[in-house]
């Protein structure tokens, strides 16, 4: 017994190419949409962690400070200072290591220390030259 009839033809199983696209453009547009947030939670991300990264790094020098009767380190110091005892004047009196190793920012540059400070109402400035890697307005500090 035939289950179809003779006179409508019988469709093939499977989709069409305009399907197909439809498809695979909704599925790009989703896709696109996508990374554009992401991107976005990334970017918002590397800021955040130089917020953190400057507050583990003005804490280190707060203890830095309360060994050596309350001196930061130098600008000829730095930060270099908290992972390694300094060869400069003036010798820190109870030197340990504050840091393990020096830390970077998210864009692989060292964070910049300068004492006297310039911008900030604190004793330094401590700050990531940004994105662009230079000093300029959109740096992030402790200011």
């Amino acid at each position: 017994m035939n289950i179809h009839s003779p006179s409508r033809p019988r469709r093939s199983a499977g989709f069409t190419l305009v399907e197909l696209v439809i498809v695979i453009t909704i599925i790009a547009v989703l896709s696109g949409s996508g990374i554009y947030l992401i991107i976005g939670f990334i970017d918002d991300a590397k800021y955040q962690r130089v917020d953190s990264d400057i507050k583990a790094l003005d804490l280190a020098i707060k203890s830095y400070e309360r060994n050596n009767y309350f001196k930061p380190p130098t600008q000829e110091q730095g930060l270099a200072a908290l992972v390694e005892r300094p060869s400069g004047e003036p010798q820190p009196e109870r030197w340990r290591a504050y840091l393990d190793e020096a830390m970077k920012d998210p864009w692989g540059a060292d964070y910049q220390y300068r004492f006297p400070a310039q911008k900030s109402t604190k004793k330094y400035d401590l700050f990531s030259l940004g994105e662009d890697g230079v000093e300029s307005e959109d740096d992030i500090g402790n200011w």
